[in-house]
């Protein structure tokens, strides 16, 4: 699959067959990602892979808990109807951890320390379309509470769990969500 392709296809997928993934097949997802640029090439990421159910089922129960309080707060409808049972069920959650401590040079400016952030998302970004190319369905899931992720995964408390990324096979087709023209999205100066 060329990688423009690979860009255009890609789509969230939030039901996947029960088949588990080998460990070659999450270490080339993994490898994929440590490909990605990042600030003063300090490689602010770390990943860890959750297989066990019992880490899943409390994933699964944060990401519930996180979807009432948002629904209260916000009345988004959506947001009530929104299943997250796959949790439960994906064969794979590799959690996309950060180290602020290495964001690079941004740290020193205004509004600065973010930069690794953007350095996990390229990592996210690469993982995602790997695992489209390789066939799996995959998800880029951020419902949670960090300090809850935290506690979940006993990550030290200055890590910063950017996202949990959902991968397996996919259990029919992902649902085909339109996308707006560049022009729209797009100023010239």
């Amino acid at each position: 699959m060329d990688l423009q392709t690979a860009i255009r296809e890609r789509r969230s997928c939030r039901k996947y067959l029960p088949d588990p993934l080998s460990r070659e097949t999450i270490e080339e997802l993994l490898e994929a990602g440590t490909w990605a640029p990042s600030p003063a090439n300090n490689q602010p990421w770390e990943f860890m892979v959750v297989t066990n159910g019992e880490f899943k089922e409390k994933i699964f129960a944060e990401a519930e808990a996180r979807k009432s309080i948002l629904f209260e707060k916000s009345g988004w409808k959506w947001l009530n109807r929104y299943e997250v049972g796959f949790l439960k069920e994906v064969p794979v959650i590799l959690a996309v951890i950060g180290d602020p401590k290495k964001t690079g040079a941004d740290m020193f400016l205004k509004d600065g320390g973010q930069a690794y952030q953007h350095a996990c998302a390229a990592a996210i970004q690469n993982i995602l379309l790997t695992a489209h190319s390789l066939g799996l369905g995959s998800l880029w899931f951020t419902l949670f509470e960090k300090d809850a992720i935290r506690e979940i995964l006993g990550l030290e408390a200055e890590k910063d769990p950017v996202a949990l990324i959902c991968l397996g096979k996919p259990d029919g087709e992902p649902f085909q969500t339109p996308r707006k023209g560049v022009q729209e999205k797009t100023t010239y100066r």
